[in-house]
This record gives structure tokens, C-alpha cells and sequence, in this order.
């Protein structure tokens, strides 16, 4: 058994699993755009890229998947980081249904390509006080009154009944084993003839295409250095038991706001266990990919209450995704840098809006831009804006 809640940089559950060796051979000489990080969002801009006949490189630090793609609990949910109702006080009503509307399109298309990595299960927002539940309610409301799918249950099962409220069901959400995701997508880019460099970190300033994407999350600011504070590292932890006795949470759940979240892996049966950083807001703001002692008991303990018996951890990892004032991503041209464009920020919710937004950039790279885009325009933000310093208008 390994359980060592002390801090240590560990490998995640999704990436133990062998990754199918890289399509050899693929040299594309000066390349028509290059994309910083081997993530869900630059496999998808690539795999876009090539696929319509460009000349694409993708650099990745590490190994494909090995950020926050790899290191999260493999939600694939619609929507945002925010909820639907405070996503249409937040940014108008027009705007909340069309980001609705462009994770729902991603969900289906993830569908189509993710394979055996994909299930659609529905997912279960959980009431874990009063005011929760009245949240929930408002949110069902609103949702179908946008015509968005959505049930809510009264009733939870054991052991869940004795600690939580109602539930509200997303019946479009699944679970990804998020790792074999991104290595599927970074497959089909290397066949549709993307050249994909792992361990290769550069510097934005020498890298020479016309189109460079940085695709980065919470590690923009280490390539853009005018992102940070736009661009805020986040950083989640998880732990992975062994496989229970039960199969009790097919579907991905979350309470709290999503402070607490936990899922069972299909093929094993095994609890993972995200959240609990609200126990200290102020060291989870962090780029250090390492568990710590507090958060890491209290996930024990919540896991413990969860499976209803003794659990043995077998895991326990770090992620960091980036978050950003408005909890939208930042996804467009950099202003002030001509030819680069950013796809990040997705304070949490990079699965889904991950994918989209890489697909996104693709498009307005290959001049066929989707009236969407605008949601996630970089310009939108305080000291990013260019010359006029407006707002993108949704059109």
C-alpha cells in the first residue's frame, strides 16, 4: 500500500495506466503554427490544425497529459465554473445559454472521439446545506426554463442521505479517464501528420511560426508573463483508493460548490477523492504540484465517510489549473503579440471547455471563427485590452 500523506510531488492514478507508443517519424520542417502544451487543449488545437492540412508542432514540457489533463478527476460537465443561474447574473442571459451551448456541443463531440475513455453517465451537483438545495432549485428552474435538460432528486441513497440534501442531475455530463482522453486526441494528430515534441520546454520569444498557441492553464503566466494575476495558479488535490466493494458513484458528484467532488472509476471500482482546499484557500493558491498533510487528511476522512468502511489510499496527487477573475477562460489573440493566442483559465472546468476552446482557436487560425469566441475574448480583460479597450460584443 502506498499512502504517504506528506509533501510529496506523486504520479497521478489516470497516468500509470501505459501510454501506446507516439506515431515515429513525423519531422514537418518550419511549421505553419506551434502550440505550447500537450494538454486536452493543445491536442485539440493540433489534432484541428492538421487535420485541415496545416503544418503543426506542439511542444510539451513533459509527457502528453501531464499538467492538469492528467492530474484532475476526469469530470466531463457542461457549463462553467459557474453555476447557470450566477452565470446569467454574471454575464447576461444570451451569454450563459451560448457557454452552455458550446459545452454541450464539445460533450458530443468528445463522445465521438474519446472511445472506451468516455462514459455519459450524468453527473450530481449535491446539496450539502439548506442554502445549497435552494441553489439547486433555482438552477433547475432556470435551466429549463433555457430549454437545458435537468432533474432534480429529492432523495439520495445510503450513505449519502444521512450527510446531503437533493441533488440536481446533468443528464449530458459523463466521466473520462482523462489521461487516455488527451493520448487518443495527440494520436490523431500525429496521424493527420502534427509533430509532437515531448520534453521539449521553450521559450515563446524564439519560437518562429506565424501562429503560436499557448496552452498552458495554470501555467500561462510561465510562457506569457503579462498573464499573471489574469491567469491564477489553483491548485487541487486528490487521493485514489482501492477498489471498494460496492459500486455506489458512477456518476461524478460534487457539494459545496464544488469544494468537495468524488467519482468511481468504472473499470475498478475505485473511490477518487478531489477537494477539501478551503481548509486553506491561501496555500491552495499555488504552481507546486505536491500534496499536503492537511488537505490530504481531510480527504482521507471524507473518503472514509463516503465508502461507508476502512479505505486503503493508494494515491495521492497535486494538480494546478488556472483561474481567472471572471472564471471564464481566456481563449483569442494576445494582445500586443501578434500572432499568439492563449487557451486557458478554465478555473476548474478544463475537461470540457478545454477541448471546446482548443477547437475554438483552431478555427479563427484557419479564418472560419466561431461567433462563440467572443465569450472568451482576452481583450475583455483589464489591462489585456488593445487600442480601443472595448468589450467584444456578442454577435
Amino acid at each position: 500500500m502506498r499512502d504517504n500523506p506528506t509533501a510529496v510531488i506523486t504520479r497521478p492514478y489516470w497516468l500509470e495506466e501505459p501510454a501506446a507508443p507516439l506515431r515515429a517519424g513525423v519531422r514537418i520542417g518550419s511549421p505553419d503554427v506551434i502550440v505550447v502544451g500537450g494538454g486536452v487543449t493543445g491536442c485539440a488545437c493540433a489534432l484541428a490544425l492538421a487535420d485541415a492540412g496545416l503544418k503543426v508542432r506542439l511542444h510539451e514540457a513533459r509527457e502528453l497529459a501531464g499538467g492538469a489533463s492528467g492530474r484532475n478527476a476526469g469530470f466531463a460537465l457542461r457549463g462553467g465554473a459557474m453555476s447557470y443561474v450566477d452565470a446569467r447574473e454574471a454575464i447576461g442571459a444570451e451569454r450563459a445559454r451560448l457557454l452552455w451551448q458550446v459545452s454541450e456541443r464539445a460533450l458530443v463531440r468528445i463522445a465521438r472521439l474519446a472511445g472506451d475513455a468516455f462514459r455519459r453517465t450524468g453527473s450530481l451537483r449535491v446539496a450539502a446545506d439548506e442554502a445549497e438545495g435552494t441553489a439547486l432549485a433555482r438552477e433547475l428552474e432556470a435551466l429549463r426554463e433555457d430549454g437545458f435538460d435537468a432533474a432534480l432528486l429529492e432523495r439520495l441513497p445510503s450513505p449519502l442521505e444521512r450527510r446531503f440534501g437533493p441533488a440536481l442531475l446533468h443528464p449530458t455530463d459523463g466521466t473520462l479517464q482523462p489521461a487516455r482522453w488527451v493520448r487518443g486526441l495527440a494520436a490523431r494528430a500525429a496521424a493527420a501528420g502534427a509533430e509532437l515534441l515531448e520534453g521539449s520546454r521553450v521559450a515563446i520569444d524564439v519560437l518562429d511560426a506565424a501562429h503560436v498557441v499557448v496552452a498552458a492553464d495554470g501555467l500561462t503566466d510561465t510562457v506569457l508573463p503579462e498573464l499573471a494575476g489574469i491567469v491564477r495558479p489553483v491548485r487541487g488535490q486528490m487521493l485514489a483508493t482501492a477498489p471498494l466493494r460496492e459500486r455506489r458513484f458512477e456518476r461524478p458528484h460534487y457539494a459545496r460548490h464544488g469544494f468537495d467532488y468524488w467519482v468511481q472509476e468504472a473499470e475498478t471500482g475505485r473511490l477518487l477523492v478531489g477537494g477539501k482546499r478551503d481548509a486553506s484557500l491561501a496555500t491552495e493558491s499555488s504552481s507546486a504540484e505536491e500534496t499536503t498533510p492537511l488537505v490530504q487528511t481531510l480527504l482521507d476522512a471524507f473518503a472514509a465517510e463516503l465508502a461507508g468502511e476502512r479505505v486503503t489510499v493508494t494515491h495521492r496527487w497535486a494538480g494546478i489549473w488556472g483561474e481567472t477573475p471572471d472564471r471564464l477562460p481566456l481563449a483569442g489573440p494576445v494582445p500586443g503579440r501578434d500572432g499568439v493566442w492563449v487557451a486557458g483559465g478554465y478555473s476548474g472546468h478544463g475537461n470540457v471547455l478545454g477541448f471546446a476552446c482548443g477547437e475554438l482557436v483552431a478555427r479563427a487560425i484557419l479564418d472560419e471563427p466561431a461567433p462563440e469566441l467572443v465569450l472568451f475574448d482576452p481583450a475583455r480583460v483589464s489591462g489585456l485590452a488593445g487600442p480601443e479597450g472595448a468589450r467584444p460584443r456578442l454577435s
